[in-house]
C-alpha cells in the first residue's frame, strides 16, 4: 500500500486506536502510532534521536522486507528506513 507523502501526513495526525504499547518492529504496515520512548544506547540511537525519533513524535510503518529487515517508516515529513534491530528499542502506542 503506497500512500502519498501529504496524505500520510494528515493520516498521521490525531490518530489514536486503544493505546496499546508495542516496539516499532511489531507496529502494522500503515498503522500510525506515537513515539514513547528509545531505549537503546550508541552511536545509532543517538543519530535516530537526532533525526527526530524522539518521545512524542507520530510514526507510521510504510513497508517492511519479507522477514521484517529493514523496515521504512514516515515521520515529520521524511521517509526513513532502519534495521529490525534498532526498531525494536523504539516503544511505540496506538
Amino acid at each position: 500500500m503506497h500512500i502519498p507523502a501529504a496524505n500520510a501526513e494528515k493520516n498521521m495526525i490525531n490518530r489514536t486506536d486503544d493505546n496499546k504499547q508495542t516496539t516499532l518492529t511489531e507496529l502494522p504496515v500503515g498503522q500510525v502510532a506515537r513515539v514513547t520512548s528509545v531505549t537503546g544506547f550508541g552511536p545509532v540511537t543517538r543519530r535516530l534521536m537526532e533525526m527526530g525519533v524522539v518521545p512524542g513524535v507520530s510514526v507510521m510503518v510504510i513497508k517492511a522486507a519479507p522477514f521484517g529487515d529493514p523496515i521504512e517508516i514516515r515521520l515529520r515529513g521524511y521517509s526513513l528506513a532502519m534495521r529490525k534491530n534498532e526498531a525494536d528499542t523504539i516503544e511505540v502506542q496506538f
